[in-house]
């Protein structure tokens, strides 16, 4: 089927895949598809590899990702869900913070070529160490496996306007590998709602990431 857009800005879909169009023609990331028409290349993007996918194909339908957006991103890994932000929000930015030397190697040859791409070596722990990049932000997205993730989250929603949106990827086994996933995600958006955030989304991503779930909050 042709490639169509969908109701989020800057994704596309042929009734079975999703995609992001590809600002550099001819280079992939992690390998995906690239697929071309009407003279416009794009870039399938895999559910089963980004959990922003996924929160997408479960039916997920907060998107404040504009062509201009200014996005904080924690946990960054080697730059897969970054790379297709990248290309969503093209004329904006995204600082990409990530603490494994090697990952963020990845991260950092995805960079190369993508001007609105910012990789930061560092701990989301710590956001005082790349505040002066990320003041400000429109969307905070972290998908960070620690314990401590609505800790983290609440500590790097300081950096997003008033208005602005946080998506929280929960990983429930890195909580408390014996607990109900459910009752996990649950007090985690009981956590966000008690600091003061408008959650607008609670959103298993099973089958495509086992045990997670996307909390999306909104800073008053």
């Amino acid at each position: 089927m042709a490639i169509r857009p969908t109701a989020q800005e800057g994704v596309f879909t042929d009734g079975s895949w999703l995609y992001t169009r590809n600002p550099i023609p001819g280079r992939a990331v992690y390998g995906e598809e690239l697929r071309t028409e009407a003279g416009v290349e794009y870039r399938r993007w895999d559910a089963n590899r980004s959990k922003l996918a996924a929160y997408l194909k479960r039916g997920g339908r907060t998107w404040p990702f504009r062509e201009t957006s200014r996005i904080l991103y924690l946990g960054a890994a080697s730059g897969t869900t970054a790379s297709h932000l990248s290309d969503v929000c093209v004329r904006g930015s995204i600082v990409a913070v990530e603490i494994s030397p090697r990952s963020f190697r990845d991260l950092v040859a995805v960079a190369e070529a993508r001007t609105n791409l910012f990789p930061v070596l560092g701990d989301a722990r710590r956001p005082t160490k790349y505040r002066a990049h990320a003041a400000g932000v429109d969307v905070l997205y972290q998908d960070v496996a620690q314990r401590d993730q609505e800790t983290i989250f609440l500590q790097n929603m300081e950096l997003v306007r008033t208005g602005g949106v946080g998506f929280l990827m929960h990983k429930a086994r890195s909580v408390d590998v014996s607990a109900e996933p459910r009752t996990l995600h649950e007090k985690a958006r009981a956590a966000l709602s008690s600091a003061g955030l408008d959650v607008l989304d609670v959103r298993a991503l099973d089958p495509f990431a086992a045990d997670h779930a996307a909390i999306v909050a909104r800073k008053r």
